[in-house]
């Protein structure tokens, strides 16, 4: 059960699984896209058909129909990734029950956006997680765990791949214990700290000024390549940023002008004043044109007073 392109590797894997076959696909209805609004299949639509494998695209996962077909192919055990919320009636329905691959370390990060929120954290350490589904989202008992480090030069683009390529060789090898009788299944830990990972709203990408310079950088490399962190120019158009970097210490020196001030020598850089420095932007889009590096933009872009 799976829509977006990062559970096709999880579908490949277990299709490759000599320990048993993948009887059905469930994911999202197609849906219009492009500027032709044409309805697209699903990235694990694609897949699964490629492998003459049924899918199923249910509106209403609480459907009688649904459900009705969905137990007819008698799976013994259901693998989600990146899918909607199942009612028990479909999670609880195989023998095995339902496990979700997760890309966070549960219990850090449950909810729809893992990869985004780590980055925008500035979390050094990510990775994957298998657990059994149950009522609560994301706090089913764990299965397994693997860890991965961030590289400072990660975006959510970079380390979703990374990310998409562990939770297949993940979901592989937990289906494997689940099927010789071994699987681990430990509660998750209870703790106070815990971060969530809410799906990212349009407005959780503009950039506040008022936060310290690093900050601003891994707001930044978390919503890039999409959505996309944004600011707004003093003539109000809307800049999105893809890129940026801190201003070294001896570069910022002088008196910093009140955060969310813009600047530029109109040939070599852009930046904008934040709370102890300077943002420095490198990869930026201006809206109506294509994303351009800064030194590009600048040739044709005048900063606004």
């Amino acid at each position: 059960m799976g829509t977006p392109d990062f559970a096709v590797p999880t579908l490949e894997s277990l299709l490759e699984w000599p320990g048993g076959r993948v009887v059905a696909v469930v994911t999202a209805p197609d849906r219009p896209a492009g500027r032709g609004r044409k309805l697209q299949a699903s990235a694990v639509k694609v897949a699964a058909e490629a492998h003459g494998v049924p899918v199923l695209q249910p509106t209403n996962l609480k459907s009688q129909d649904f459900q009705a077909e969905l137990k007819s192919f008698g799976a013994d055990l259901q693998v989600v990734v990146a899918f909607r919320m199942l009612p028990e009636a479909v999670w609880n329905m195989p023998r095995l029950g339902s496990i979700n691959i997760h890309a966070s370390l549960l219990p850090q990060y449950r909810g729809a956006a893992p990869i985004n929120w780590a980055l925008m954290h500035g979390d050094t350490e990510t990775g994957v997680t298998s657990f059994f589904l149950r009522h609560e989202i994301d706090t089913g008992d764990l299965i397994l765990q693997d860890r991965m480090p961030i590289a400072p030069e990660d975006d959510f683009g970079s380390l979703y791949d990374k990310l998409k390529t562990a939770g297949a060789a993940l979901a592989r090898r937990s289906v494997e214990a689940i099927a010789a009788g071994n699987a681990p299944s430990t509660p998750q830990e209870q703790r106070d700290n815990l971060r969530p990972a809410p799906k990212i709203q349009k407005e959780t990408g503009r950039l506040d000024f008022t936060r310290p310079a690093t900050e601003l950088v891994n707001w930044v490399r978390g919503l890039s390549p999409t959505p996309t962190a944004f600011a707004t120019l003093p003539d109000g158009r809307t800049l999105k940023i893809f890129r940026a970097q801190t201003l070294p210490a001896d570069a910022a020196a002088e008196q910093l002008p009140a955060p969310g001030t813009w600047a530029s020598d109109g040939k070599h850089h852009l930046r904008v004043a934040a709370a102890d420095g300077w943002l420095d932007l490198l990869d930026v889009q201006l809206e109506g044109k294509k994303r351009l590096p800064v030194k590009e933009l600048l040739l044709g872009f005048k900063l606004p007073a």
